[in-house]
């Protein structure tokens, strides 16, 4: 499972005309699902994200987590995070998970995610538009299989 994460001062995803998640201070999560994944890569991530000491104290060190500035988080599904661009002009999306699969992980990861924090979400397999300003900016991997 792999997320790219964005430190927010706000952050939205519309589907047509509609807003359906919105969120100010926190973080913006883009989730892929690899075929490989089980439930157990979905918790590494959410403690991981939830844990991540990126935010400013009252010094502006990066010493702070989402949880401890009481932020919120949205998290949005992007197989396109799978796309290998190794060969050719055109992505393989070989590694990404099913789709069936991917929602089901993707679901538990938003599940376990609200035990901790406010999660507003996109909507699976939607074409959306994602509307941030990036804090810092700020933009980190994470990789449950710990490739980077």
């Amino acid at each position: 499972m792999r997320a790219v994460v964005q430190l927010v001062k706000k952050a939205s995803v519309v589907v047509g005309d509609e807003t359906v998640g919105a969120i100010d201070r926190g973080l913006l999560v883009l989730l892929g699902v690899n075929k490989d994944d089980r439930e157990q890569d979905a918790l590494y991530l959410v403690e991981k994200i939830i844990n991540l000491r990126i935010f400013p104290d009252e010094e502006g060190k990066m010493n702070l987590s989402v949880r401890d500035i009481e932020g919120e988080v949205l998290a949005v599904s992007q197989f396109t995070l799978f796309g290998d661009c190794r060969k050719g002009r055109r992505p393989s999306y070989s590694h990404a998970a099913p789709p069936e699969m991917a929602n089901r992980l993707y679901e538990f990861f938003v599940e376990k995610m609200q035990a901790h924090l406010p999660v507003k979400t996109g909507t699976f397999q939607a074409m959306m538009e994602v509307e941030l300003i990036n804090d810092g900016p700020v933009t980190l991997l994470v990789d449950s299989g710990k490739n980077f």
